[in-house]
C-alpha cells in the first residue's frame, strides 16, 4: 500500500506538501482568523511494518518556536494508548523542521502534538459527571459553532472553588487532567472528594473552548479570538465562552480557582500567580504560595523551580483569566502548566507526559486543595 495522510476529522490539522514512498513534507494550518499555528493530528495509513519519516516544515514561524527542540511526537495506533516517536527538530531546514520517523506495526497510526481528547470523549465526560449523585449540569451558553458549554457543580460546603480548563483548545492535556478529576470528586466514597464536597461548592468547566477544540486550533475559539486574553471585555460576538463563565462566577462568587493549561517550551509542571494585579497584597499573595508549597510536597510530579517570571507591581494582565478572577473576586487564583514535552526532572522515557499522569496529577492538585483548605488559618 501507499502511504495516505489525512486530517478530516475531530481536531485535526496538518496540509500535506508532498508525498514520495515513505517520507512525507507537511505544514501546519493556522487557527482560524488567527496566525496561531502549533497543534497538529493527522492519520497515517499503508505503512505497516515499514519507517515512515514525516516531516512538518515552516516551524520557526509556529507560534512558540521554543516549543520544538526536544520535543518528541505522540502516536497512537489505536487512539487509545499514546506513546512518543523519535523526533527532531532543525532550525535550518525549510524555515524549522521537526522530522518523526517511525515504524508502525498496523496499517493505521495516528500522530498528535499531545494525545487529543475528543469532542466526543468530551460529551461522555459531561454525561456520566452529570448522572452522579449530587452533580448539577448547568448549561452556561451555545457557543458560535453551536454546542453547548456546561458547567458541572456539586459540594455543599461555603467555600467557592472554581475548576475550569482549556481556553486553549490545543492545550489538550488540560480536558485529561479534567477527566482524574472529575473521576475522583463524583466518587462517592473517596475520601478526598467527600471532604471537598464537604467543604465547598465545586463549579467546573472541563472544557471551555469546544469550538476550538473541534476545528484542530491550537489557541482561538471559532472566530479566532483567545479566550485568555478576553477577560476584562468579554463580548457575545466574539468571546461568548468567556462572557458566560465570567457571569456565572458573578453570581456565585470565587474564593479559589485554578485555570488547566499547558505550556509548549517548558519541561515542568507549574504553577503561575497573579502578581502585579492592581489589589494585590502579601496576605492574598501568600495564599497561593502556601497551595503551590503544598502541591510542591505532595507531588514528585510538581516542581517551583521552573516557570514563568512573576509580573512586577501594577502590570498585570487583567485580560488574563487567572488576573481577571483574583482582581474581581478577591480569589486565590491560579494558572496550571502542565508540559506536551516529558518532565526533565523527572522523565518518563516511553510516554512522556500522558494523559494517564495529567489524571495523577489533578488527584494530587484536589487533595492539594483539601489540605490548603483544613490547614488555613482562616
Amino acid at each position: 500500500m501507499s502511504l495516505c495522510i489525512d486530517a478530516a476529522f475531530d481536531s485535526g490539522n496538518i496540509e500535506v506538501l508532498e508525498i514520495a514512498g515513505d517520507k512525507a513534507r507537511l505544514a501546519i494550518r493556522k487557527d482560524h482568523n488567527s496566525d496561531f499555528a502549533q497543534w497538529f493530528h493527522f492519520r497515517v495509513s499503508g505503512a505497516a511494518g515499514r519507517e515512515v519519516e514525516l516531516k512538518i516544515t515552516g516551524l520557526n514561524a509556529s507560534a512558540y518556536p521554543g516549543g520544538w527542540p526536544g520535543y518528541d511526537a505522540c502516536v497512537s495506533e489505536d487512539r487509545e494508548y499514546w506513546t512518543r516517536a523519535a523526533s527532531a527538530f532543525d532550525k535550518g531546514e525549510e524555515n524549522g523542521t521537526l522530522t518523526i520517523r517511525y515504524t508502525p506495526a498496523s496499517q493505521i497510526c495516528y500522530f498528535a502534538y499531545f494525545a487529543p481528547y475528543s469532542i466526543e470523549r468530551h460529551h461522555d465526560l459531561i454525561a456520566e459527571a452529570a448522572a452522579s449523585e449530587g452533580v448539577d449540569l448547568v448549561r452556561l451558553t451555545q457557543t458560535l459553532d453551536g454546542r453547548p458549554l456546561d458547567s458541572l457543580e456539586m459540594g455543599e460546603g461555603p467555600l467557592k472553588a472554581w475548576l475550569y480548563a482549556r481556553q486553549h483548545p490545543g492545550e489538550s492535556m488540560a480536558e485529561w487532567w479534567m477527566e482524574g478529576a472529575l473521576e475522583c470528586l463524583s466518587d462517592p466514597i473517596d475520601p478526598v472528594a467527600r471532604s471537598l464536597r464537604h467543604h465547598c461548592r465545586l463549579h467546573i468547566v472541563p472544557n471551555c473552548n469546544p469550538d476550538g477544540s473541534a476545528r484542530g486550533h491550537l489557541r482561538t475559539n471559532a472566530v479566532g479570538t483567545n479566550l485568555n486574553r478576553e477577560w476584562t471585555q468579554p463580548s457575545a460576538e466574539t468571546s461568548p465562552e468567556v462572557l458566560a463563565i465570567r457571569n456565572r462566577m458573578d453570581e456565585t462568587g470565587v474564593d479559589f480557582a485554578m485555570d488547566v493549561h499547558g505550556d509548549e517550551a517548558i519541561p515542568a509542571n507549574f504553577l503561575a500567580g497573579f502578581e502585579g494585579i492592581p489589589s494585590w497584597t502579601d496576605a492574598l499573595g501568600d495564599q497561593f504560595y502556601r497551595y503551590q508549597r503544598i502541591l510542591d510536597r505532595r507531588s514528585p510530579d510538581f516542581q517551583i523551580e521552573l516557570g514563568y517570571p512573576k509580573t512586577s507591581a501594577g502590570r498585570a494582565n487583567l485580560g488574563i483569566s487567572t488576573n481577571q478572577v483574583a482582581e474581581r473576586y478577591g480569589a486565590c487564583a491560579m494558572t496550571l502548566e502542565m508540559p506536551f514535552k516529558d518532565l526533565a526532572a523527572f522523565p518518563e522515557p516511553e510516554q512522556g507526559w500522558s494523559p494517564e499522569r495529567c489524571k495523577l496529577l489533578a488527584r494530587d492538585c484536589l487533595a492539594a486543595l483539601l489540605e490548603w483548605i483544613e490547614t488555613s488559618d482562616g
